[in-house]
């Protein structure tokens, strides 16, 4: 499943040459996550009264184009691989005017016990919703909607 978000340049996500800061599309793809979740049915105020924490252990962006004040912007997060420990999302940005994508992005965060910090399996409660909305989207993309 792929979820959509729409987002607006701010001026203080700009530096001094007038473009986005790189620091923030890692922030949006953040945004993007808990949007995800949200779309399934899941917020991370949940998770985390349940004892679940959702770090993310690896990101990468790719920088195309640069994305300036006041641009309206896309942000399509798709989840790539879910397991019981570790949940691995692709993001891509897009300036809404002109479709043109200005980041790519990858995140993996892993399930880890608030309390002692270890990785830990996803109860079935998330676990169940999770992997529903990645078969559907699996089943999206092979055209068997």
């Amino acid at each position: 499943m792929s979820v959509k978000t729409t987002l607006r340049v701010h001026f203080y996500d700009t530096d001094e040459m007038g473009v986005v800061h790189h620091a923030n599309y890692i922030r949006w793809f953040e945004t993007g996550r808990v949007e995800y979740l949200r779309s399934i049915g899941i917020t991370l105020t949940e998770m985390m009264s349940d004892g679940i924490l959702f770090p993310i252990t690896e990101v990468r962006a790719k920088y195309l184009n640069a994305a300036k004040f006041d641009d309206d912007l896309e942000l399509e997060t798709t989840a790539l691989e879910l397991t019981k420990v570790k949940m691995e999302f692709d993001y891509k940005i897009r300036r809404q005017i002109d479709g043109k994508i200005l980041v790519k992005g990858y995140s993996q965060n892993v399930f880890t016990n608030a309390a002692t910090g270890k990785i830990s399996r996803l109860p079935e409660k998330y676990f169940s919703k999770l992997e529903k909305a990645m078969l559907e989207e699996m089943a999206q993309k092979n055209g068997n909607t």
